[in-house]
């Protein structure tokens, strides 16, 4: 059938061939007729059984009651009702949607919103009480509008607006659509509450893989008791407003939003139009919500300026403040779609094959003269918050040292400063590149922070942990971060990494050492450091130990009650500058003894241990310094040492920093830089890093804003010196092995992952 209804009635008008009327004739013909048909109806009535004469009978019987005739009446005049039932008009489909739409937008921001506790309740006015309810949070998020300027509001309306025209347009029934659209908000804004309330993360596009890799039917265990009946109530509210709309889409005469024949699409110039319309208005509604998708990350484009107009300010280091500030629709398209990497001209199978056997010829070449094993060892890499040198900070000057256990350390133990992309943020970037190995310069510039915008849509990752993973089974590597796993979504991430444990403040069962110092708020390193210490006391082989410290985040709030740095900082800085930059040096301070004290630990255990010991990035406290550019470098360089206890075979060891250049670094390199370090055998894949490293010491993408995430991203190529090495000043071969690196991190963060079935990962 059509999807226009025809309201055109039709009738059939017998008329006599010959012409004539008369009722002589009609009634001769009549007579004739009645014999004839008198006759066969005799002759049908003997042919049939009696059983079915008899039934016949009481059909013809019921049939010729007055009830069926009045009920034949009734459906008659039902039918002629039917048929002049008014259509709606577009207006009213207009207000539906707005208030629809206006509902949905309300109900998914609701799911981010929790109700505020107070430690004394009492000593809280009932105005506070007001705004900071769940009810003023939503307020909050509308009347931002006016009171701020912000149209966050707005830019989900329109969003949800896009994919509610794509249903209408698609299904050209409007009160289906508008029953479908409200499941579809309406389940993905409890699906949000639920998953905030469990993990203070919302739902992310990676989490529709659980349901499509066929486990749909355990979501209905992970819905909590007190969450039952916010589930009941919305479907009881769902199923009343499908039978609404499905009940209006049967009154509606206009069946359809617009006239679309398919059977004879060509039968008139109303029918042509009537389709064209609708198939351009599906082809443009489905482009723009796909479009806005595509390009909400990339800088510059339509909808990213567009996004950033009404007051879009990602928040890509937390997801359920994303979804939050920015509405959990936005949060959730941001991730669905990054630019990974732009494929290199040369990549194929074959390309990828050939890179392989040539590094792991590499490889092997360098194993010959190695009889240690990466392995044999527990490697132990610490992201230690914030941790730099105060004294290189230009302008900076201090009377007495605030590190000097790791200064005296660096002098003795392979050590240097590594370029980090990041200033007062983006943790989880320097995290991530000293696990992986991979460049985030080589990223397109829309992947922010892969950790929530790549990661969870992996199917296959790699991670240096994993070679421990391979040779002792999950139990080869472990985590810990005194703060909460859903930050940069680790939890999600180190799964992925192959980690057994990830143990955080809110994980089962949670870390066990985690206090803080004074009025700190955040676990100190000795904290941290002793998790570690218990962990290597409860294994019986060598592990891979993951840890970023909390002590030394931000903000640096005058904490410690003992501050000897207030009066040797004699820098004249702002009294609240001086404030910070005095909190946060004491805190150096403090991890400088903490981590000789750990160091000295690990020295009276009698089994290998190697530390990769490195600061994230610079506190985003030094106002004064970062004002001038000139100091862009520096202020983008924290300290590192790799460090061997007495019991391995690389105690003592300190790379020549001119003959292996480890004066100067970036977290990619870690891993590579520890096996030369260990003088272990290393895989195809570590061998490339080598030679790269060797070239190209230190390569970075400077994100230059204090939250670590910004669109102003260039890269900074640094040489054996620290001086910056323009990308047109670089050699043939550093050239060449910048696009084998930019093939091999293609291949398996967003080709085809060749090089897993190759071994390039392995070590032989």
């Amino acid at each position: 059938m059509d999807d226009t209804q025809d309201n055109q009635e039709f009738t059939v008008e017998e008329a006599d061939t010959n012409g004539t009327t008369s009722a002589e004739s009609s009634q001769s013909s009549a007579h004739s007729d009645r014999d004839d048909n008198s006759q066969e109806a005799q002759k049908s009535k003997t042919s049939l059984p009696p059983i079915f004469q008899q039934i016949r009978a009481q059909l013809n019987t019921l049939m010729a009651s007055q009830t069926m005739t009045a009920l034949s009446k009734a459906l008659t005049v039902l039918h002629s009702v039917f048929k002049k039932r008014p259509r709606f008009p577009y207006l009213l489909y207009i207000m539906v949607m707005a208030i629809v739409d206006s509902a949905a937008v309300l109900f998914i921001q609701w799911g981010t919103y929790t109700e505020p506790t107070y430690a004394a309740p009492s000593t809280v006015d009932e105005t506070t009480r007001l705004l900071n309810s769940i009810r003023g949070q939503l307020t909050r998020f509308v009347a931002q509008m006016w009171m701020e300027q912000k149209y966050i509001w707005l830019l989900n309306f329109c969003v949800l607006g896009m994919v509610y025209l794509v249903l209408i347009f698609v299904l050209n029934r409007f009160w289906v659509a508008t029953a479908l659209f409200a499941i579809i908000t309406s389940v993905f804004a409890v699906a949000n509450h639920i998953k905030i309330q469990l993990r203070n993360e919302p739902v992310i596009p990676s989490d529709l893989s659980f349901i499509s890799s066929g486990n749909g039917g355990e979501v209905a265990s992970f819905i909590p008791k007190d969450s039952q009946a916010l589930v009941n109530n919305t479907i009881t509210m769902l199923v009343w407003l499908t039978i609404a709309c499905l009940l209006l889409q049967f009154i509606d005469g206009r069946r359809c939003v617009i006239s679309f024949h398919w059977r004879r699409p060509l039968r008139n110039t109303k029918t042509i139009i009537g389709n064209c319309t609708r198939i351009v208005a599906v082809i443009v509604s489905t482009s723009l919500l796909c479009s806005f998708t595509l390009n909400l990350n990339t800088v510059g484009s339509w909808s990213h300026n567009w996004a950033q107009a009404l007051g879009d300010s990602p928040t890509l280091w937390d997801a359920a403040g994303d979804a939050s500030l920015n509405g959990p629709t936005i949060s959730f398209l941001r991730l669905a779609n990054p630019k990974t990497m732009t494929k290199p001209s040369d990549y194929s199978q074959a390309t990828m094959q050939e890179i392989a056997q040539r590094y792991n010829k590499i490889a092997e070449k360098t194993n010959q003269s190695r009889s240690n094993n990466l392995t044999d060892n527990t490697m132990i890499m610490i992201l230690s918050e914030s941790f730099s040198d105060p004294t290189r900070v230009p302008g900076i000057t201090l009377s007495e040292d605030p590190m000097p256990n790791i200064r005296a350390l660096k002098n003795t133990t392979t050590s240097g400063l590594m370029l980090s992309p990041g200033y007062g943020g983006g943790t989880a970037n320097i995290e991530y590149q000293a696990l992986t190995g991979w460049d985030l310069a080589l990223f397109d510039n829309s992947m922010q922070v892969p950790y929530q915008q790549l990661v969870p849509h992996q199917k296959v990752t790699e991670t240096f942990n994993q070679l421990w993973n391979d040779r002792y089974g999950a139990s080869g590597s472990i985590a810990f971060h005194p703060y909460y796993k859903n930050m940069y979504l680790r939890d999600i991430d180190y799964k992925k990494f192959g980690f057994s444990h990830f143990y955080t403040l809110d994980s089962n069962p949670p870390i066990t050492h985690h206090d803080g110092l004074d009025n700190s708020p955040y676990a100190s390193d000795a904290e941290a450091y002793q998790n570690v210490v218990d962990a290597l006391q409860n294994s019986n082989h060598p592990q891979f130990i993951q840890l970023a410290t909390m002590q030394n985040h931000p903000p640096y709030s005058d904490w410690y009650s003992d501050n000897q740095f207030k009066d040797a900082d004699t820098t004249n800085l702002p009294a609240d500058e001086k404030t910070g930059v005095d909190t946060y040096i004491k805190g150096v301070s403090i991890t400088d003894q903490a981590t000789t004290d750990f160091l000295n630990q690990l020295d009276a255990i009698d089994q290998p241990i190697t530390v990769i010991f490195y600061g994230d990035h610079l506190p985003g406290v030094y106002t004064t310094a970062r004002a001038s550019s000139k100091n862009t470098i520096t202020m983008q360089e924290t300290d590192y040492f790799i460090w061997s206890n007495e019991a391995s075979a690389s105690a003592g060891t300190k790379l020549d920093p001119a003959a292996a250049a480890t004066s100067y670094t970036s977290p990619n390199y870690f891993m590579a830089m520890a096996s030369d370090h260990m003088n272990t055998k290393v895989s195809a894949y570590i061998a490339f890093l080598s030679a790269m490293r060797a070239e190209i010491p230190a390569t970075e993408r400077l994100t230059l804003g204090v939250s670590g995430v910004t669109d102003n991203t260039p890269t900074v190529y640094l040489d054996a010196n620290g001086n910056v090495v323009s990308k047109k000043e670089l050699s043939s071969q550093q050239k060449k092995l910048l696009n084998d690196y930019r093939l091999i991190q293609y291949d398996m963060t967003a080709g085809k992952n060749y090089l897993s079935s190759t071994k390039f990962f392995d070590v032989k």
